[in-house]
């Protein structure tokens, strides 16, 4: 693996690892609402963990992708994770 590759790809990791916490204290915050609360933020939580996944496998093709591939892969995964970032920033907002 390039150390271009290399270096962005522990980025990222570190990244979702920021954002893991965040959806922990999402969830947390949901535990404390009422129960016709707490379902809808249990229910938006449980989509940040699929969107985070997902972002998490795209993160996984970057790694494992050749040379030539993973700037093209690249693309894909920073939409991703711009959009898991939204949601997140989406939720907390809400949250709040």
């Amino acid at each position: 693996m390039s150390d271009n590759r290399d270096a962005y790809v522990q980025k990222m990791k570190a990244k979702l690892d920021e954002w893991d916490a965040e959806i922990d204290r999402l969830e947390a915050v949901a535990r404390q609402h009422k129960a016709e609360a707490q379902q809808t933020y249990q229910e938006k939580v449980a989509a940040l963990k699929e969107q985070r996944d997902s972002v998490r496998e795209e993160l996984d093709n970057v790694r494992q992708a050749g040379e030539s591939a993973w700037q093209d892969l690249k693309g894909g995964f920073e939409n991703a994770a711009k959009s898991l970032g939204e949601a997140i920033q989406s939720a907390q907002s809400k949250f709040s």
